[in-house]
């Protein structure tokens, strides 16, 4: 059975999608971007706030579905510029555990939405 979530302490979507879909107990994310949720304005101060933002959009995600990172076994990293990868890997390093860190691939790509520098989806189990 499929379930929908969403929550108001995350961006809301910018096309035809979920911020997640719960399926038999697995949590798959969209990819979340640094939007503020309250003003749907980009923080792009520096790399590190624009991930700090990304991943706080994931937490809100997360906790929507009674989850926190914890239940995380899957990330997907994509940047513009892997030059960014240490800054990043320093902010999102903060939100694990390192003995029960997800599995977790990063690619670097031409451009993302809205011309963003990282972009972050994550799958999950209860």
């Amino acid at each position: 059975m499929k379930k929908i979530i969403n929550t108001s302490l995350a961006p809301a979507p910018i096309g035809p999608y979920n911020q997640a879909v719960l399926v038999n107990n697995i949590l798959y994310t969209s990819g979340q971007i640094a939007l503020n949720p309250e003003t749907m304005e980009l923080v792009l101060n520096d790399i590190k706030t624009e991930t700090k933002q990304v991943m706080e959009n994931l937490k809100a995600v997360l906790n929507a579905a009674d989850m926190t990172f914890e239940n995380v076994f899957k990330t997907t990293i994509f940047i513009s510029d892997m030059h960014n990868f240490s800054k990043i890997n320093e902010v999102y390093a903060t939100y694990f555990n390192e003995e029960t860190a997800p599995a977790r691939e990063t690619v670097e790509v031409a451009n993302l939405p809205k011309f963003v520098n990282v972009e972050i989806s994550m799958m999950a189990s209860k």
